[in-house]
């Protein structure tokens, strides 16, 4: 399965980047308009993006520095909920925190498009974090684009 990695650097402590990944209002400050998140290994991983019911499971959560959560899109026969794996991993450097991310497991078809969800939302995330939280978010998915 393809591998998609990126990393970002955020002018915040990695205390405070790890609560934009672990609590509903922080996650909902950068990514999605519902969350419904509960950071323990096991605990639900729930949240809408663009109308796109993403779920999964807090696989690891050793804060501040690491995320891990199973990802997959609700009702999908080629995606389902649990599918990928989206890690975090936060390093403090002298200006914030380094923010390496990895989505694994992602169908060969799903790459492109979730290459364009998470630039789109991790410079959302570093805005957020940062302390100059983003407008609303009209992003669209790359499919939808697409076909408009």
């Amino acid at each position: 399965m393809p591998e998609f990695r990126t990393e970002i650097e955020i002018g915040a402590a990695p205390d405070t980047v790890f609560d934009y990944l672990v609590t509903e209002h922080g996650l909902l400050q950068w990514m999605g308009q519902h969350a419904r998140l509960q950071p323990t290994p096991g605990g639900v991983f729930a949240v809408d993006i663009a109308g796109h019911p993403i779920r999964g499971h807090y696989l690891e959560v050793d804060r501040p520095r690491r995320v891990v959560v199973s990802w997959g899109l609700a009702g999908s026969s080629d995606f389902p909920p649990g599918r990928s794996r989206v890690e975090f991993t936060l390093t403090a450097i002298p200006t914030g925190t380094r923010v390496e991310l990895v989505h694994d497991g992602l169908p060969e078809e799903r790459m492109p498009g979730h290459a364009d969800g998470w630039a789109h939302f991790l410079g959302r995330l570093a805005s957020a974090a940062a302390g100059s939280p983003p407008p609303g978010d009209e992003w669209v998915p790359l499919m939808e684009r697409r076909l408009s």
